[in-house]
């Protein structure tokens, strides 16, 4: 399924099968606007959002080809309100999500050579491509690792043999900055965090 997007008169990109395809910014300009924000607003999820998002991980690369992916996409108000449950008291702000992705995955539905295990890394790659997706569309999507694993199965009914990897926490980004909020939370609310150098990562030809 194709879908097209458009600017709406609040800033939200929306999804729409009748508008001429449209280039909304490039991958690294998405790459640049993609943060964090824990300071957010409701924003309408619909079948046709989910489907945008999951198939921008359809189509993302995997060890031959496993897509060892799977996803929970919550939106159900009383479902939402059930999982606030299962997040760290850290993660509060994250009540005001509109939707939370959950991301889960199994070990044998991918690669294992040796001693190099994949699934993590692939279904990494493929939430990112949903995160830069839900970035150019106007979203916010916060994926966090404070939340328990535990409670998240036993609230949305996940078997104890599959994975939870992460949560990711979707929303619109408001320009009021939510209280609840560390100062930490909010001083990275205003500004992004430093980031470490690249010479500091990046090694040519050989590590040393």
């Amino acid at each position: 399924m194709v879908l097209n997007v458009l600017k709406t008169q609040h800033g939200l990109t929306q999804v729409s099968r009748d508008m001429p395809r449209r280039i909304c910014m490039d991958v690294k300009e998405t790459i640049r606007k993609r943060r964090a924000y824990r300071s957010l607003e409701p924003v309408e999820i619909t079948k046709d959002l989910i489907n945008d998002l999951a198939e921008c991980t359809q189509i993302t690369a995997s060890c031959f080809n496993n897509q060892p992916w799977r996803y929970i996409f919550v939106y159900d108000p009383e479902m939402l309100k059930k999982m606030h449950e299962a997040l760290s008291s850290g993660n509060v702000w994250a009540y005001k999500a509109s939707m939370i992705i959950v991301v889960i995955g199994k070990q044998e539905d991918d690669c294992v050579i040796h001693d190099r295990i994949y699934y993590r890394f692939d279904i990494g790659m493929a939430t990112e491509a949903m995160i830069l997706r839900a970035t150019e569309l106007g979203l916010v999507a916060h994926p966090i690792a404070g939340y328990s694993p535990k409670k998240t199965r036993e609230i949305l009914d996940i078997p104890e043999d599959i994975d939870v990897i992460a949560l990711v926490i979707v929303g619109k980004h408001s320009d009021k900055i939510d209280p609840v909020l560390s100062e930490k939370q909010v001083k990275a609310e205003k500004e992004r965090p430093e980031r470490i150098p690249i010479d500091d990562f990046v090694y040519i030809n050989r590590y040393i």
